[in-house]
C-alpha cells in the first residue's frame, strides 16, 4: 500500500495473545515499535444491554446484559480509533472489565487469567460513512468513509469471550492479514 507515514498498517495477532508479565499492553508497544505513543481513554465500562449485532457475535438474546468497555483510542494524542469490546457477564462482572481502570498487560492478558483463553477469532470488515458522534470523535470531515472491524474471539470449546466493536478513520488504515496453512 501507500509509503505514506499517515497510514498505520495493522495486523490483529498481537491483541489477541495474553501478554507476559511486566509487558506493556498490545496497542501501547505497537505505537512504541513505531516511534509513537498509544494510548486509550475509557469513555464507559459496566453493564448494557447487548445490541442486536452483539448479540449476534456474542450467541445471546438482544438486550441481555454485557459488559462494555468502551475505548478512544490516541496515537500520539490525536484519537484513531473507537472500539466497544463486550464481554458476557458471567466472565466479567466484578472483574476490572468493568471498571474504567487501566488492565494492566491489557484486556486480553486478564481474560487469560480468569480461564479464558481464546483460540479462534472471526473478523469481518465493513466500510460506511461515520455517524456524528464518530466523526466529531475522530476529527473527521463530512466525507471521510471509516472502516468498521467486527471480532468475536471463541475459546476452546467455541464460546464466544470477547466481541469488538471497532470504527477507525479508512483514510488512515491498512489491515493486514496474514494466515499460515498446515
Amino acid at each position: 500500500m501507500s509509503d505514506s507515514a499517515s497510514t498505520w498498517v495493522s495486523t490483529s495477532m498481537p491483541y489477541l495473545k495474553p501478554r507476559e508479565n511486566g509487558r506493556p499492553d498490545a496497542w501501547s508497544a505497537e505505537a512504541a515499535a513505531r516511534g509513537g505513543k498509544g494510548t486509550q481513554r475509557i469513555a464507559h465500562a459496566g453493564e448494557v444491554p447487548a445490541p442486536p449485532d452483539v448479540a449476534d457475535l456474542l450467541g445471546i438474546v438482544a438486550g441481555d446484559p454485557v459488559v462494555v468497555r468502551r475505548r478512544i483510542i490516541e496515537l500520539d494524542g490525536e484519537p484513531c480509533e473507537l472500539t466497544d469490546t463486550y464481554y458476557p457477564c458471567d466472565i466479567a462482572r466484578g472483574t476490572p472489565l468493568a471498571e474504567t481502570g487501566k488492565i494492566r498487560g491489557g484486556a486480553v492478558t486478564l481474560l487469560a487469567r480468569l480461564g479464558h483463553i481464546g483460540v479462534r477469532v472471526r473478523e469481518d470488515v465493513t466500510a460506511r460513512m461515520p455517524d456524528a458522534d464518530e466523526r466529531e470523535i475522530l476529527h473527521l470531515t463530512s466525507d471521510e468513509p471509516v472502516l468498521r472491524l467486527s471480532r468475536v474471539t471463541l475459546d476452546r470449546e467455541d464460546r464466544p469471550v470477547q466481541a469488538d466493536m471497532m470504527v477507525m478513520p479508512a483514510r488512515r488504515q491498512q489491515l493486514r492479514y496474514e494466515i499460515r496453512i498446515g
